[in-house]
């Protein structure tokens, strides 16, 4: 790491304490510790339950993207390691973080999820508050606990046994709002790759355990040993959890502060890694979706504003192009065919070309490996 030396500042009080100033860490040296913490400087030999939580967990809306996510920070990545992970419950799926559905190690859950309950409470008010009015939700967490006790369903069929008891009640919105109110997971066939259909829903403790007791400093070390160094708008974005500046406040003697080029205090675990800014990048290609993306309030560690506005759209982050640490563009994948196509938002040095070739061949092979041919299309810059 390059930053600006320790220097000894005097409070303005005559009896204050002499505090060191604040050191200084400007975009790109913040680009290369999250970079470097979430694998993207090299690939790593880590096995795909140490890399998700190295990761902070991994973006699972879509199925098959927490393989992708994984396939290009690992060097020897596989479907059938992650599949078995999740099928063991090492690995689960649930909602979470902004009360959408994340993969994350049983131990993460156990810790996250109770701190995490305010907020899922809040979305389900949010989401599915007029369709549930009248229903006694403690009565309906209840009974589901007691349901799901006993046997995994499907969210359809937990919502009609839910409703049988409930004449005229929205069996959509009770089978929603079980999920978010009571500590639920998704366990396989959910969440594996190409799995469709109906998802099924079971209790979360008959998986992983009894969760911890809620302890919001847990949530921002996670945030932090992940997507470090970050602001608390930067932890309450990736999260959705509030009041949590007086948390890090109270965490002050545990964490470095430095400043970034805003002047914004900007926190970290002391030993986490901040390599030097001028340590190379590679090419990659990243899925939808992918969490780093989503792990900040002000994204221009990683992308302009303007970037920004062309790949995190209302409904959708898309398949991103980094080149030197930063988004450069979108790609597609169409497996059928045995494509993937790539749009730079800028042209391309005739070696990042290369790589961004090389990389959209490693991705076919992995995800399109029974198409007839491999083409990696790169698009003129818009």
């Amino acid at each position: 790491m390059t930053s600006a030396p320790r220097q000894k500042v005097v409070s303005g009080s005559r009896s204050g304490p002499v505090r060191p100033a604040a050191d200084r860490l400007d975009r790109r040296s913040l680009n290369r510790a999250t970079l470097a913490r979430q694998l993207l400087l090299r690939r790593d030999d880590l096995d795909v339950v140490t890399a998700t939580e190295r990761l902070g967990g991994l973006n699972a809306q879509n199925a098959n993207d927490p393989y992708l996510a994984l396939h290009s920070r690992l060097a020897a990545f596989t479907v059938g390691a992650l599949t078995t992970a999740i099928e063991s419950g090492r690995l689960v799926r649930s909602a979470t973080m902004r009360a959408t559905q994340h993969l994350l190690t049983a131990a993460d859950f156990r810790v996250l999820r109770p701190v995490l309950a305010p907020l899922l409470a809040r979305a389900q008010r949010n989401a599915f508050g007029r369709r549930t009015a009248g229903v006694d939700l403690a009565d309906l967490v209840a009974d589901a606990e007691r349901i799901l006790g006993a046997e995994v369903l499907t969210r359809p069929q937990l919502g009609r046994r839910l409703a049988a008891g409930r004449p005229g009640s929205d069996a959509t919105a009770l089978a929603w709002t079980v999920q978010y109110l009571l500590p639920v997971v998704h366990p396989a066939p959910s969440g594996t790759w190409d799995a469709g259909g109906a998802i099924p829903v079971t209790l979360a403790t008959r998986v992983v355990g009894p969760l911890d007791p809620p302890e919001p400093r847990q949530l921002v070390r996670r945030h932090l040993a992940a997507f470090g160094p970050a602001t608390v708008a930067d932890v309450r974005s990736w999260s959705g959890v509030s009041g949590l500046r007086e948390v890090v406040a109270a965490m002050r003697d545990e964490l470095r502060c430095f400043v970034d080029e805003d002047g914004r205090p900007v926190y970290d675990l002391p030993d986490a890694p901040r390599p030097d800014p001028d340590t190379p990048a590679p090419v990659r290609l990243l899925t939808g979706f992918d969490n780093m993306l989503l792990a900040f309030a002000d994204r221009t560690r990683l992308m302009s504003d303007e970037v920004r506005g062309r790949v995190c759209l209302p409904d959708v982050v898309r398949p991103t192009l980094l080149v030197d640490g930063m988004v450069a563009g979108t790609w597609g994948l169409d497996r059928t065919a045995g494509v993937v196509t790539v749009q730079p938002f800028a042209r391309l040095r005739v070696d990042d070309l290369a790589a961004v070739e090389a990389e959209a061949h490693r991705v076919l092979r992995f995800a399109a490996p029974e198409a007839p041919t491999h083409v990696a299309r790169v698009l003129p810059p818009s």
